[in-house]
């Protein structure tokens, strides 16, 4: 019999292994959200079979998310996401044209008889359409732990990034209900769009109830900012709770807006160090270590092998080159368009969502899980390190803030002070002498 408290060691083994393989990365000049991705992947079914995806690390690992993408909400100016909202549309939309039409290309020169025995209760082209769709899926909490890492959230290019990565959700849920309701009459897509301008609406009703209230709350509080956490951490949840619940919108979708709220308040950047805390101390390391926690790999011969490959390389070069090529159209520099288009590669746990949907309805087949999966992997793996090496050419980024010092790497420290004249420097040292 299980013990009842087998999910303390579960939750001890993630942790010391997520940092511990973090590090490793961290000494190979890779991003630490790596070594998280490959420690779930070690520790789960694909590996060792160490550690399940119990109810409890599922449910710690959603709350990770929608932390991580309250913070980031938090963090992105208001401002600075309006200037780029006509080119996020452009880059989330050629973001999903793209791989679409690459998934559906691939799919359908394997998914014949001779090749891969077409499965499933619809129709061959509906199936081929599906792979396209899960290629059209972005895991952007990849992408923004990794930029937080770097110090690059705040950049024009990580305010597309966000920007596209959430109308991408939006495009996303659109293609994934038209499909699907072609496959499955009891879906409505009339009902699914009304609801997602429906969701806007009451997120501007909200945003707005919500900041007035805030600011009357906070001219009235005496009693410090604890409180301030606790009520900003309910407002995150609900807008969570509500976006999915009500509207079929993500709930980071929901998490990301309430973030963007507070960050309008003067109280933002306090509420966002304390989150960063709770999500590097425990929800982050779940969250990332559960991605390669669902990870089973099956059995496969030498052309679903061929095609696996193949969809990994349409997966990556369709979003580079469609979001790339988007971001360009927008006026965005050469560097700026490959850092963009790299953000956007990551699939991580949506492709999988993305994927069971449609498996249940008998939009994929059996022998297609398997290089989704693949897919899922490589994308989810590589991206933090594509993004590393992208972003080493081009500008140099945002300024350090002098507010902020303290939450810029020292890397990034150092590079600034290596741009300092070596006589003022040493002009500096004889003043401090």
């Amino acid at each position: 019999m299980e013990s009842s408290y087998s999910f303390l060691m579960d939750l001890a083994l993630i942790l010391l292994s997520t940092k511990v393989l973090g590090l490793i990365t961290k000494k190979f000049h890779m991003p630490q959200v790596v070594g998280a991705l490959c420690a779930g992947l070690l520790l789960g079914p694909a590996v060792l079979g160490v550690i399940e995806e119990t109810t409890f690390i599922k449910s710690t690992a959603e709350i990770g998310v929608i932390v991580l993408m309250f913070a980031a909400g938090m963090e992105t100016e208001i401002d600075d996401l309006k200037k780029s909202g006509k080119a996020s549309f452009v880059i989330a939309l050629l973001g999903v044209i793209v791989p679409l039409a690459g998934g559906y290309l691939v799919a359908m020169f394997f998914n014949k008889p001779g090749m891969i025995e077409p499965e499933g209760n619809c129709s061959a082209l509906l199936q081929n359409i599906f792979v396209g769709v899960i290629l059209t899926a972005t895991s952007v909490s990849i992408t923004v732990e990794t930029l937080k890492e770097m110090g690059k959230l705040k950049t024009r290019s990580g305010n597309a990034i966000l920007g596209a990565a959430i109308i991408d959700d939006i495009l996303g849920i659109i293609a994934l209900t038209i499909i699907t309701s072609m496959a499955d009459t009891n879906v409505k897509i009339s009902v699914v769009l009304l609801k997602i301008v429906l969701f806007f609406v009451f997120t501007l009703i909200a945003g707005f109830a919500y900041y007035k209230f805030y600011i009357w709350w906070n001219n009235r509080d005496k009693h410090g900012m604890h409180r301030h956490v606790i009520i900003s951490f309910v407002f995150c949840l609900l807008m969570s709770y509500i976006a999915e619940e009500f509207f079929g919108v993500a709930d980071i979708t929901g998490a990301f807006f309430a973030g963007l709220i507070i960050s309008a308040t003067q109280k933002s950047k306090y509420l966002a160090a304390k989150f960063d805390v709770l999500s590097y101390l425990y929800l982050s390391p779940v969250f990332f270590a559960s991605i390669g926690l669902k990870v089973v790999l099956p059995e496969m011969n030498g052309t679903i092998v061929a095609f696996a490959v193949i969809l990994t390389l349409v997966a990556v070069l369709t979003k580079i080159v469609g979001c790339g090529v988007g971001a360009k159209m927008c006026g965005y520099k050469n560097y700026q368009c490959v850092r963009i288009g790299t953000g956007m590669v990551s699939r991580g746990e949506v492709a999988l969502i993305v994927a069971s949907k449609g498996a249940a309805v008998g939009l994929l087949g059996s022998a297609f899980l398997g290089p989704i999966v693949i897919v899922v992997v490589i994308t989810t793996i590589i991206t933090p390190i594509l993004l590393k090496f992208v972003f080493k050419f081009g500008g140099p980024g945002v300024p350090i803030p002098e507010s902020e010092g303290f939450n810029v790497p020292y890397e990034q420290v150092q590079q600034y002070r290596d741009k300092i004249p070596e006589d003022l420097v040493k002009e500096g040292n004889k003043t401090r002498k």
